[in-house]
């Protein structure tokens, strides 16, 4: 019997358990997927998944009697005395022992891979974009069997190190055929950050009136919509929406970036941010490729109108596009496959 791949998704955002499922739903009997809210996210019967206690101090009652810290130089989150950050090592550590996986994806936490190899268990880790030159993050690289980046090559930070580019699978999107052009702008709001004031998108609609603005994702209600305005909330088919649009609007989250060039489509690139730069840093990478209009905050409402014409001259190039989760979980696959399982 082949063995089985672990997959630990964290619960930042909605990224890393998209992709998760992503990968996993190539090979259902090949994965089991680890993460905190995952029974009631991925909403996949086909595929297993390893509900985890939440290690964030916020939503645990037990911090009342521990002390957060900051990190150290080896580590990025090592609360203590935090009984849900306990639990999970427990649970992590006895699916190890019990189902061997060959491999542990970890996308991402440095504390998880670390812990994997401590286990006995080679890891495969999930590089995002950013500034990521710290301790932590290099030991967590050096340590790894190899690298996964939700990006194409082309993408790369210029200053990436040869021997992180050589042991790197570049995760780029399938290219989807056969879209129409689109009718209207779409903005998309992910899960990882905060809300958009529903006022700024409204400026923006009520400076190029002609066009029809659909938003997805959370907003904050502090104006009331004008009538080329519709609000759509939270959608699980964002996919067809972006098929659907001529132009998106959005952050540089690799789960938008990697929809949008997919799908061939406009882009006004609006970074977001986060920690380590990680949006601000592929957004530089998408303006030197040419693939989307990028901007450093969202413009005043008069600037629309030649901003998204600027978009309509721009379109992904072929290179950012690439084998996508098929080609991902091949690789994963055949290095789960190198060697045998001891016991």
């Amino acid at each position: 019997m082949s063995a089985i791949i672990g997959y630990y998704a964290h619960h930042q955002g909605e990224g890393h358990r998209q992709r998760a499922v992503s990968l996993a739903r190539q090979a259902p009997e090949r994965f089991v997927l680890l993460g905190t809210g995952l029974n009631q996210r991925h909403a996949d019967p086909t595929l297993r998944a390893i509900d985890l206690p939440d290690d964030r101090p916020d939503r645990v009652s037990e911090f009342a009697a521990g002390r957060p810290a900051a990190g150290t130089a080896a580590l990025h989150y090592d609360p203590q005395r935090l009984q849900g950050v306990r639990d999970r090592v427990a649970l992590i550590t006895a699916f190890i022992a019990r189902e061997r996986p060959a491999l542990m994806v970890v996308d991402v936490s440095v504390e998880i891979a670390m812990l994997s190899r401590l286990a006995s268990t080679p890891t495969v880790y999930v590089r995002l974009s950013g500034s990521r030159r710290d301790p932590a993050h290099m030991e967590a690289f050096r340590a790894a069997g190899g690298l996964i980046s939700p990006f194409a090559e082309a993408l790369e930070a210029e200053d990436t190190p040869d021997w992180i580019r050589a042991k790197t699978h570049y995760l780029a999107p399938r290219a989807t055929t056969g879209l129409a052009p689109g009718h209207g702008v779409l903005v998309v709001r992910g899960a990882g950050g905060s809300p958009l004031p529903l006022s700024t998108v409204a400026a923006a609609a009520t400076a190029a009136p002609k066009i029809r603005w659909t938003v997805a994702g959370p907003v904050t209600r502090d104006a009331d919509p004008p009538d080329n305005v519709e609000l759509l909330g939270w959608v699980e088919d964002v996919e067809r929406r972006i098929a659907e649009a001529e132009i998106v609007v959005g952050g540089a989250g690799d789960g938008l970036v990697e929809r949008v060039l997919a799908a061939g489509k406009p882009f006004v690139c609006i970074p977001e941010d986060r920690p380590h730069g990680e949006q601000v840093a592929k957004g530089a990478a998408l303006a030197r490729a040419g693939a989307a209009v990028v901007l450093k905050t969202w413009p005043d409402p008069e600037a629309w109108p030649e901003i998204l014409e600027e978009a309509r001259s721009t379109r992904p190039r072929a290179t950012l596009c690439g084998g996508g989760p098929e080609a991902a979980a091949r690789w994963l696959l055949d290095l789960a496959d190198e060697g045998p399982v001891r016991s």
